[in-house]
């Protein structure tokens, strides 16, 4: 059974990979899948009353320059050198500026994104378990630290993916 789940787990990655960035998809399950799995772990680490990592910004940023490498990287690899820099003149030369920001934006928006939900969701459980010590924050430590750590990395992994295959989607 154990396996199975796996399997299952890994088929899921495969295609949601296929589906999200094309043929090349798969190339990049295994580093989404072992982002998605560090988050999560991360994220949930504070039912056990430990301190999220996530919750450092140093963290979150080394995640988010992970994934701009992974982004342009891709982008560049599987278009070569004037291939990955036309990308940056779409749809039309007058935005280039803009679309050379969004290499600094998307990072910040990602570090940013995951830094604030887990650093407000911490902040919260720690004045819940200041207020009412006993019972009270066991439950809201099932939302914040479980829904809300597998809402923000499905998010980080979303975004990532989409914007990956963004930069290696061939001409149509």
């Amino acid at each position: 059974r154990p396996q199975l789940c796996l399997e299952m787990a890994v088929e899921f990655l495969n295609g949601f990979t296929k589906n999200n960035m094309g043929a090349h998809g798969p190339d990049f399950a295994p580093y989404l899948g072992t982002i998605a799995l560090y988050i999560l772990l991360c994220n949930i680490i504070g039912i056990f009353g430990l301190v999220p990592p996530t919750k450092d910004l140093n963290v979150t940023a080394a995640l988010s320059i992970m994934s701009a490498v992974l982004i342009y990287g891709a982008q560049f690899r599987y278009h070569g050198l004037r291939g990955g820099l036309k990308k940056f003149m779409e749809p039309m030369p007058l935005l280039l500026p803009i679309n050379l920001m969004e290499v600094i934006i998307r990072p910040l928006a990602l570090c940013m994104r995951l830094f604030g939900n887990i650093l407000g969701a911490y902040i919260i459980m720690e004045m819940l378990k200041f207020v009412v010590p006993v019972i009270l924050p066991a439950v809201f430590s099932i939302y914040f630290d479980l829904f809300d750590g597998l809402i923000q990395t499905v998010v980080f992994v979303f975004l990532t993916t989409l914007f990956t295959g963004e930069g290696i989607k061939d001409e149509e």
